[in-house]
């Protein structure tokens, strides 16, 4: 073991002691096929560490291999997953040179949806899908049940401020809120309640009308502008969606697009790296 290996194993536990997210990259195996030239290969066991500092830690000797197996492991740390990764020499996707185990120090991400509707189901799939640990919450015990829901990891029956109140001061940048009641009495607690909390993503299903509306009451209570334009509300991206499923994956989308602070677009008409 190297000694740069030693010093980010030293942060790494600093970092779990800390409770703070990290991800450990590391080269495992080379498998060169012929024409690979084996110094263009980085050397079994070297390591990037993401999460610890401003910038990530150590290298494996190819700025494009670099850059690519850093974009993987931001996407395991943002998701909470672990596991291993093929590139080739400069980080060629659909190649076998070069094998990196990516294991990430973090619980998942939490996704706490207040509602128990169509859509709930539909988002829940989702978000599980891309590695949200989900809650389905609604005070309502004949909708909110683990049948109707059997994808979420926790269905309470509850008043969404309430829960909040519980679980806030535990939620991060990488956690999200999704509010889909379409009721007053629901959701102006809730989205007060949410806005307490340092979550990265506050959604808030509803018509341009009822959000206005929402807005207006959530003004009404005193909350100010930098605060109302927390709340992403209409929820989602414009993808011309409709039905629960195409509305739950627009929901999504605008999650990543914040989380990774780009502006959404198709791929064909913009410029530079894609990922």
């Amino acid at each position: 073991m190297t000694s740069d290996s030693t010093d980010l194993f030293d942060l790494l536990g600093r970092a779990i002691d800390g409770e703070t997210p990290a991800v450990l990259a590391t080269v495992v195996a080379l498998e060169p096929v012929d024409e690979t030239d084996p110094t263009d290969l980085p050397e079994l066991g070297s390591k990037i560490l993401i999460g610890v500092g401003d910038k990530p830690l150590g290298s494996f000797g190819n700025d494009d291999l670099d850059r690519v197996v850093i974009r993987d492991a931001t996407g395991e740390l943002s998701a909470g997953t672990t596991g291993l990764r093929h590139y080739g020499p400069r980080g060629e996707a659909r190649a076998e040179d070069v094998a990196v185990f990516v294991e990430t120090f973090a619980p998942p991400p939490q996704m706490l949806i207040f509602g128990a509707v169509d859509f709930t189901a539909a988002l829940t799939r989702v978000a599980k899908v891309l590695g949200y640990r989900v809650t389905v919450c609604d005070a309502r015990p004949v909708f909110a049940t683990n049948q109707r829901f059997p994808y979420a990891d926790e269905v309470v029956v509850d008043w969404p401020n309430r829960l909040l109140t519980k679980v806030g001061p535990q939620l991060s940048g990488r956690d999200a809120i999704c509010i889909l009641t379409h009721d007053p009495k629901f959701d102006i607690p809730a989205a007060l309640e949410a806005l307490q909390t340092d979550v990265g993503y506050i959604g808030a299903m509803g018509s341009r009308r009822t959000t206005e509306d929402r807005n207006e009451r959530l003004r009404a209570e005193g909350v100010t502008e930098a605060d109302i334009s927390r709340i992403r509300g209409p929820i989602g991206l414009d993808l011309g969606g409709r039905t629960p499923e195409e509305t739950a994956i627009s929901i999504c989308a605008e999650i990543i697009s914040m989380r990774s602070g780009r502006k959404a677009a198709a791929l064909k008409d913009v410029s530079g790296a894609i990922h």
